[in-house]
């Protein structure tokens, strides 16, 4: 198997992108592109840092970032599994992407920037969700805004389907993975009550 290893052979595959691929970018938070992220209850943060790169789900009751003026977001690090994955990447290299989705829409809006990472008090409270506050907040510079072609999504059949019937549980691939010190079926049984009261 041959891997392509020059940046010309790659575009010599694929040709020039067509106008809108490029026209579409916008380094600020436009109102169109405000009124969709706003919109978005879930996204994708993706970091890279010295040990590797990462791809981290961020989901919240409500938009999923705070804008905080038109060229920064404001996103709350809840409750997760304190890997901490994502927030020391950011802390080595700042540099972020965001994918926004929405249920029922196959548009997601990619932002990219540049991010910090605070425990401001003021921030935090910001995010205040049934008396908690995140323990840190990631601030995201935005340095471009862009909607994804829907293609992906569209051939995924992402919002129309559910293929999860007959999946194993996280249970089972802790246990899998543990050789079977952790996880199992006490484990998922026990899931729902322990993530409802560490939601926040």
């Amino acid at each position: 198997m041959e891997f392509i290893n020059d940046i010309k052979a790659l575009e010599a595959l694929y040709g020039t992108p067509g106008a809108a691929s490029t026209r579409k970018v916008v380094h600020r938070l436009t109102p169109l592109y405000r009124q969709w992220i706003m919109a978005s209850r879930y996204c994708v943060l993706s970091t890279v840092g010295p040990d590797g790169t990462d791809g981290s789900p961020r989901g919240d009751d409500g938009p999923v970032v705070l804008e905080l003026d038109e060229h920064t977001l404001a996103m709350p690090d809840w409750r997760g599994n304190n890997r901490l994955d994502s927030l020391r990447n950011i802390v080595s290299d700042g540099r972020v992407s965001c994918m926004f989705m929405v249920p029922g829409s196959n548009t997601v809006v990619r932002v990219n920037g540049a991010a910090k990472l605070t425990n401001d008090e003021g921030l935090r409270a910001r995010f205040e969700q049934a008396g908690k506050h995140p323990a840190t907040v990631i601030v995201i510079a935005i340095s471009e805004i862009y909607s994804q072609c829907a293609r992906a999504t569209i051939r995924a059949g992402l919002w129309s389907r559910d293929d999860s019937d007959g999946l194993p549980t996280v249970g089972e691939l802790l246990a899998e993975a543990s050789d079977g010190d952790e996880g199992g079926a006490e484990y998922d049984a026990a899931w729902s009550a322990r993530a409802a009261k560490t939601m926040w």
